[in-house]
């Protein structure tokens, strides 16, 4: 079989880490914070601001020329008040690209620490912390980067009309978020700001790839946050999956770009000879009875 790039390869290491870890009840009990979390965010905003948002939309889509034109077509067609059914839809596709990325942001902000020290305990538990990126650094980078990201989304959104477009435009703009916020938070312990900057640099295309992959991925909630509209009767019982779904594909994405981060950092040290990474994966791999047959672990030899 030919060797693909180190950064493939990396990718493809941490991809079945993370799917394996994601079984673990330590990943499902942290995947419940965040959705606690969201659950009394969308909770408030539906209660307070739900029906007004409804109204408003119902209001727009009804006076705005081209829009009215069509929706008289429906009515002409023996299907009166399509703009008032249709109004929710439209006013839950413009605030899943929103819920989405306070989901990352409490992810980022509760989730992936907890998971870091989860996996530095069992791979990289003799990597040296250099901390590079400070609390503070890291929560004005993932907002700062957000915004970015939500005007994108906005922006863009006429484009998400052309069927095509929809399923490559949205994703692209969710991989770029996941790319620059979640390789920040997975490296943000253990290295220091220069081989931060280097990796992001060197290994920018596979983080990239992994981010809109995560986005493909997020898709599914998506779908079950739709139905819930669709299908009003299960809404109560549908948001809810959703969300959750939402918080385990994020922890998924997250320990895929720590595994990814840290074993490329130790790389990157051993390369340069630093002291700094000591624990050194060994090509030989063998099952661990305390991963409990799903996740290769490594060791040392002595």
């Amino acid at each position: 079989m030919p060797q693909g790039s180190p950064g493939s390869r990396l990718m493809f290491d941490a991809f079945w880490r993370a799917a394996a870890y994601c079984f673990r009840p330590r990943v499902m009990l942290l995947s419940l914070l965040p959705l606690a979390v969201m659950l009394v965010a969308l909770g408030g905003w539906s209660y307070f601001y739900w029906s007004g948002a409804v109204a408003t939309m119902q209001h727009w889509v009804e006076t705005i020329g081209w829009l009215r034109t069509v929706f008289s077509w429906f009515g002409g067609s023996g299907t009166e008040g399509f703009a008032a059914t249709i109004a929710p839809f439209v006013v839950l596709v413009l605030i899943t690209p929103v819920a989405a990325v306070v989901a990352l942001l409490v992810i980022a902000l509760l989730m992936t620490p907890a998971l870091v020290n989860m996996v530095t305990e069992q791979r990289f538990a003799n990597l040296e912390k250099k901390r590079g990126t400070g609390l503070a650094s890291s929560i004005a980078w993932a907002l700062s980067t957000s915004l970015v990201a939500i005007v994108a989304f906005v922006v863009t959104m006429p484009l998400w009309l052309i069927p095509p477009l929809v399923l490559i435009v949205p994703p692209v703009i969710w991989g770029w978020l996941t790319y620059r916020v979640m390789s920040v938070d997975a490296l943000a312990e253990h290295a220091s700001k220069a081989e931060r900057d280097s990796l992001l640099q060197r290994y920018r295309w596979p983080l990239l790839m992994m981010g809109i992959i995560s986005g493909y991925i997020g898709i599914a909630p998506s779908v079950v946050w739709a139905s819930g509209m669709v299908f009003t009767i299960g809404f109560v019982v549908l948001i809810p999956i959703a969300v959750w779904i939402y918080a385990i594909t994020f922890a998924f994405s997250s320990l895929w770009f720590i595994h990814f981060c840290l074993a490329a950092l130790q790389q990157l040290r051993l390369e340069k000879g630093d002291s700094g990474a000591k624990a050194v994966v060994p090509d030989a791999v063998v099952l661990s009875q305390d991963n409990a047959g799903f996740l290769p672990s490594t060791s040392a030899p002595k």
